[in-house]
């Protein structure tokens, strides 16, 4: 469908309960996973993709994956790849995610697609949560409980939410997990995050669903957070040595985290990080277009995205 060959195919992990993984390879740039909970009176499903195709996709899934009819989706946070397929969903489907969430969506439109090269759009929009919350939220898809949780602090973006299903132990964890994928906190918090996630690792799932990458296992937090901590150590000795940071990633050896697809990330991770360390508040606004187009220096070229 459209340009989806340019990557392996999404595929679907069954994970038991009615609870399915579906999974968009190699989960770079606007390749998200997404969720279905499907019960036998309803479905409820855990984000969208970014692109017209890919939602359409998607949607086909888990309709067909599902017993009862898709009457919900969760957000897990505002970022186009994880909302712009919103607006596929069928008419009357209850959107719920963070206040933030929706304010953030309504206020970002769609504008970041240009700063892609590759994605065919198609018909995307801006379908914001019509259902919002602050801290927690419970759904239940027949007796099944799913815990939606906020944090409490920015970490990823100023909105993250996790869906925690207790009776299975598993966690659609959002962007607040990336497995093989850069993390990347340039709207969020660094030092947030990483209190976020020994939040997240306190819930004790023994399966997590990322936000990019294979299903895996708690290991993975830790994956996360050690680079957010190698960040943070970066950037205190890039403020201490009066160096951008540009240059500071550019001089940087990125060891055990060069494997990461989209280490251009590490660009708007360290603006992040120094703001936070002159003093800003965790998710305070940063001017995306020009760290973008430093992301774009240090790349060497136009960031591409194979959804």
């Amino acid at each position: 469908m459209g340009s989806m060959g340019k990557v392996a195919d999404p595929y679907l992990e069954d994970l038991g309960g009615g609870i399915f993984a579906y999974i968009q390879p190699d989960g770079s740039w606007f390749l998200n996973n997404t969720g279905i909970v499907a019960g036998a009176g309803t479905t409820v499903l855990v984000d969208q993709c970014g692109t017209e195709d890919r939602a359409r996709a998607f949607l086909a899934a888990a309709t067909a994956a599902g017993r009862g009819p898709v009457q919900a989706l969760v957000n897990t946070h505002h970022h186009g790849d994880h909302t712009f397929g919103n607006v596929v969903m069928p008419s009357g489907t209850t959107i719920v995610g963070h206040a933030r969430c929706r304010h953030e969506m309504m206020a970002t439109g769609t504008a970041i697609t240009a700063l892609f090269q590759g994605p065919e759009w198609g018909e995307i929009g801006v379908c914001p949560p019509n259902v919002t919350f602050e801290d927690r939220l419970t759904l239940w898809v027949d007796d099944l409980e799913l815990q939606l949780i906020h944090f409490g602090t920015p970490a990823h973006t100023t909105n993250d939410v996790v869906v925690w299903v207790p009776e299975h132990s598993i966690a659609f964890t959002g962007d607040l997990v990336f497995n093989g994928g850069t993390p990347f906190a340039l709207q969020g918090s660094v030092t947030g995050w990483i209190e976020t996630c020994d939040r997240l690792a306190a819930l004790g799932a023994a399966a997590l669903v990322p936000g990019h990458g294979p299903v895996t296992g708690p290991e993975a937090i830790h994956d996360v957070r050690r680079y957010l901590g190698f960040v943070m150590d970066t950037a205190r000795a890039g403020i201490a040595a009066g160096v951008a940071p540009l240059e500071a990633a550019r001089d940087l050896d990125l060891g055990p985290f060069a494997a990461l697809t989209d280490p251009e990330r590490i660009v708007g991770n360290l603006h992040r990080a120094y703001h936070e360390l002159n003093g800003a508040p965790r998710g305070a606004p940063l001017d995306l277009l020009p760290i973008a187009a430093e992301m774009m220096t240090y790349h060497g070229g136009p960031i591409v995205s194979h959804a």
